[in-house]
């Protein structure tokens, strides 16, 4: 706070993930005369993560402006299963933390700053861990998720290193999923991006009903496939690992409740996509909505976030419905059965699934013929729409 007690900045966000760091970026470019902080523990933006979307995710203009950060783009991808692979037409694109540090840190140049340790944080006002207290009109917390009892929760859990191998790997597409290899105890397949000739992300990645993970067996997991495939590696570039929510169920309203008046973004906001995790659409959604709020006051701030998370919560309900069927029905190692019959589906179909906007049609198609799990076990576990239903039920 100045001397006439004003204060400090105009916004700060605490955190530099994903949601926060196209916030900055947005603004910086849209009203350059804002009074912007971005704090982040971790030393770059982004910390070691990556994001990817489909284009149909993102309308034309959504994937201009955000085009300087994409890593890689291919025109189709590939998933395998132990009964179908296909090819699927249609743009798929990455981005790597680097590169998002390298293109948004430059653009916010002093507005930004590393390697700082957060103590606490209310929508006005962020105190660090050396006692400085820093204050703004309004914080937007993206420090990632939280717990909360209002939310019942699947997890998507992984562990991905992207390696340099000895010859090229072969691959001309992502393969988004290959459920061809052994479950381990939930619905399990490998992810692979092809980044360069001899140059890929193995992602070994697990469906399953607890965040915790063994990070040795899935590297382990990492190796074994590799092996199989024939490849030999040259280096291990980097590697990224993390646990995301797949939402069950829950209480939006108290869920929200608990914020008790403090913007958030991200997975700290349940803005994700439900089903397969991807947060980058609504990232960019959300970021455009901020940087088009005339007042970036606290309470509007906040009041704009829960109105998107409220209309994005609203339209994921049938998602919902889907995840508790996978998680709730039928045995976890066939699991892999459900995503197998969702893949044989309509390609436009499957875009709109991934996009979060089905269509009628499109949820009679999912929910119709042949069910890949029992049918009353996935009566049951459709009707569960509280969170203590299921967590009384484990």
């Amino acid at each position: 706070m100045d001397e006439r007690g004003k204060p400090d900045y105009d916004l700060i966000l605490a955190g530099g993930g994903l949601a926060n760091s196209l916030i900055a970026w947005r603004l910086r470019s849209a009203r350059p005369e804002l009074r912007i902080l971005v704090l982040e523990q971790g030393k770059r933006l982004g910390g070691n993560h990556t994001w990817s979307f489909h284009d149909s995710d993102l309308d034309a203009a959504q994937r201009r402006w955000i085009a300087p950060l994409v890593t890689h783009r291919w025109p189709r991808y590939d998933v395998v299963f132990p009964g179908l692979a296909r090819t699927l037409e249609g743009g798929y694109a990455s981005i790597a933390s680097h590169d998002l540090a390298h293109v948004v840190e430059p653009a916010l140049g002093a507005a930004l700053r590393t390697g700082v340790w957060i103590d606490e944080v209310t929508p006005t006002m962020v105190r660090l861990a050396d006692g400085e207290t820093l204050r703004a009109r309004a914080v937007i917390d993206g420090r990632g998720m939280r717990d909360s009892s209002h939310l019942a929760l699947g997890y998507q859990t992984f562990l991905g290193q992207e390696l340099r191998l000895d010859a090229a790997h072969g691959l001309t597409a992502p393969v988004i999923m290959d459920a061809s290899v052994a479950q381990q105890g939930g619905y399990r397949f490998v992810y692979l991006l092809p980044f360069g000739p001899d140059r890929v992300l193995v992602e070994d990645t697990h469906y399953v009903d607890s965040a915790a993970w063994d990070p040795e067996r899935l590297r382990a997991n990492i190796a074994a496939y590799v092996g199989a495939r024939g490849w030999r590696v040259r280096d291990v570039l980097r590697e990224e690992q993390g646990s995301l929510p797949i939402v069950l169920a829950g209480d939006f309203d108290r869920f929200w409740d608990e914020l008790q008046g403090q913007p958030s973004v991200g997975l700290r906001a349940g803005l994700f996509h439900p089903t397969t995790g991807y947060s980058l659409p609504h990232a960019v959604r959300l970021a455009e909505r901020v940087a088009a709020l005339p007042d970036l006051s606290a309470p509007t701030l906040f009041a704009a976030i829960r109105a998107q998370a409220r209309q994005a919560w609203d339209e994921q309900r049938f998602f919902r419905m889907l995840n508790r069927m996978l998680f709730l029905a039928g045995s976890p190692d066939h699991r892999w059965r459900v995503m197998q019959r969702f893949y044989g589906l309509p390609a436009p179909l499957i875009a709109r699934f991934y996009a979060g906007r089905p269509t009628l049609g499109d949820k009679a198609r999912l929910l119709t013929g042949k069910p890949p799990v029992p049918v009353m076990e996935a009566f049951d576990a459709v009707r569960k729409t509280h969170p203590y239903q299921i967590r009384t039920a484990e």
